[in-house]
């Protein structure tokens, strides 16, 4: 703020006024100075009106005639008298300054700061409505621009939407096969969460009568009795298989790696496949020299090479011959990172069929793509098998061509002999004698198995239906080991072991379960042991003893 009041103190007595106010402001000496100042920019001017007499009023005027539109540049002038009806010059004077507001002297300080805040606040509408004109001017420039190309966007907007349509149109095929596909893929979920959920509490079963059977095989001297239990164990083993492959369906899931020996697979599914292919099929094996384990997961290579071994049956109706056959050979060239020979085992299922055509084979490991007739098959079947390979660090691939069979090969990273894991024996295993566990199972059929199965062993056992008991059961003292299911109601095993940790530090934990994917359970409850359901006694005890240190997990 300009303040000019040339008689004696009058400035500086205004001045000191304004600055209480918290305004900052600065004084001139004439008339000349304050047009200078005001031209230079300022918010507003007090002027008393004796400086205005003889004052070259002309630079100012036309200054204040130029300002912008938005401008009024506000004047307080204090007068030293009324002015009368006479005083027709005075008027004059003040209306070439434009925008005036009149004081008469003596005033207070109160009403001089309150004109001023009344000039600021007007000035400062006045800078305010200079951004909203800028900005609007800004609009105004962006759209004559805009309206200046529109003819030329709405033409690119024309041929993008017809390339968009034409696109469109091309897709419709398309976008029904993924529908069909999509609809394909919720139906195998829910069958998926349907079968995890059978297969979980199937395996709770088979659990106590697969406990049950031992149990009598271990105690019963009567031939007859134990040969039923045989019998109905080994039912229960098969079941243990199904639910394995029902789970691997039903839900993804880490890989357990570990080193196989080839010729015990090639039985193993052999085993299985025999009672579903029947008698019409020859099934042919080999295992080439220096061909001893692969790495892999022990459920899933053996569904992969089951599933290939159904998909060569369907393949020939009428019968022939199906051959599973490992070596060790160079990959092909590409085909895996390393390509040395021996770095991978090639598990190959062939068969004499018909062939596929060269567009056939290159589809079969898509998800859903399947040459069955509907309700014959999913399409799943190959695709899991690639995934399977690809989990395990290796690759699948098919050879085929009309009328000279089919042969899909499974690369998968090679294991020494030395590398398969043997059994220790009984004479190094420390005793369980004394042991004392707390075993926390809320399926009371299987909690008593359990508990009979380490009695057997020679544990003293303390039981507790859900997570909270095993917590209350804790409170007397730790264990030796706990065991615990993981899936309960309220707190699961996962859970239960880490409070039981909390209080025990190093606490040994066996965690019992019928899911397969184990990591995620080791995630959850830290360094445990996870025993997999259904199990034998002696699996039971292997658990426990690992669980303690005394054998290492394999």
């Amino acid at each position: 703020m300009l303040v000019l009041a040339p008689r004696g103190r009058d400035a500086e007595v205004i001045a000191g006024v304004i600055v209480r106010h918290g305004v900052r402001c600065e004084t001139v000496a004439d008339f000349g100075a304050l047009a200078a100042c005001v031209m230079a920019g300022a918010a507003t001017a007090i002027v008393t009106d004796e400086a205005l007499h003889g004052a070259d009023l002309a630079p100012l005027h036309d200054w204040l005639a130029a300002q912008e539109p938005w401008s009024d540049f506000p004047f307080i002038v204090l007068l030293s008298r009324r002015l009368g009806p006479g005083s027709s010059r005075a008027g004059a004077l003040f209306s070439a300054l434009g925008n005036v507001i009149l004081l008469e002297r003596p005033l207070s300080a109160d009403t001089l700061g309150s004109a001023t805040g009344a000039a600021l606040r007007a000035r400062h509408r006045q800078y305010q409505a200079r951004a909203v004109l800028a900005d609007r001017q800004r609009v105004s420039d962006e759209l004559a621009a805009l309206n200046a190309t529109l003819e030329t966007r709405v033409d690119e907007r024309t041929r993008a939407l017809a390339q968009a349509n034409d696109r469109l149109t091309a897709e419709v095929i398309e976008r029904e096969k993924a529908q069909q596909a999509m609809l394909q893929y919720q139906k195998m979920e829910s069958l998926g969460q349907l079968t995890g959920g059978v297969a979980h509490d199937f395996n709770n079963l088979l659990n106590v009568v697969q406990g049950s059977m031992e149990l009598i095989l271990l105690t019963s001297t009567d031939a007859a009795v134990r040969r039923r239990a045989e019998t109905a164990k080994a039912a229960c083993e098969r079941g243990a298989r199904l639910t394995a492959q029902l789970l691997a369906f039903a839900r993804n899931q880490t890989l357990d790696l570990r080193p196989l020996p080839v010729m015990g697979l090639f039985e193993s599914v052999l085993q299985m496949a025999r009672p579903l292919l029947g008698d019409t099929f020859e099934f042919v094996t080999g295992v080439a020299s220096g061909t001893n384990a692969v790495l892999a997961d022990t459920s899933q290579i053996e569904m992969a090479l089951l599933n290939l071994v159904i998909n060569a049956r369907d393949a020939m109706p009428g019968g022939g011959r199906i051959v599973l056959h490992a070596s060790r050979p160079r990959p092909p060239q590409g085909l895996l990172p390393d390509s040395a020979a021996g770095a991978y085992v090639r598990l190959a299922v062939s068969d004499n069929g018909p062939g596929m055509s060269a567009d056939i084979a290159a589809r079969v490991f898509e998800p859903f793509f399947t040459t069955k007739p509907v309700g014959k098959g999913t399409g799943l079947g190959l695709s899991q098998v690639y995934g399977m390979a690809r989990q395990s660090g290796g690759i699948a691939r098919v050879e085929s061509m009309p009328g000279q069979g089919t042969t899909v090969e499974m690369w998968l990273p090679a294991a020494g002999a030395g590398d398969v894991p043997e059994v220790d024996t009984a004479g190094h295993e420390p005793q369980l004698a004394g042991l004392k566990v707390l075993v926390v199972e809320d399926d009371a059929f299987v909690r008593a198995c359990m508990v009979d199965a380490l009695a057997l062993l020679g544990c003293e056992v303390e039981q507790a239906p859900d997570g909270a008991a095993g917590l209350d059961a804790l409170a007397h003292g730790p264990p030796g080991v706990l065991v615990t299911d993981y899936l309960m109601p309220g707190m699961t095993g996962a859970e239960l072991a880490r409070q039981a940790r909390a209080r025990f530090a190093g606490l040994p934990v066996v965690v019992a379960t019928g899911y397969a994917d184990m990591d995620a359970i080791r995630d959850a409850a830290g360094g445990v042991e996870i025993l997999r359901k259904p199990f034998l006694i002696a699996e039971l005890g292997a658990a426990v003893r690992r669980a303690l240190g005394a054998v290492p997990a394999t």
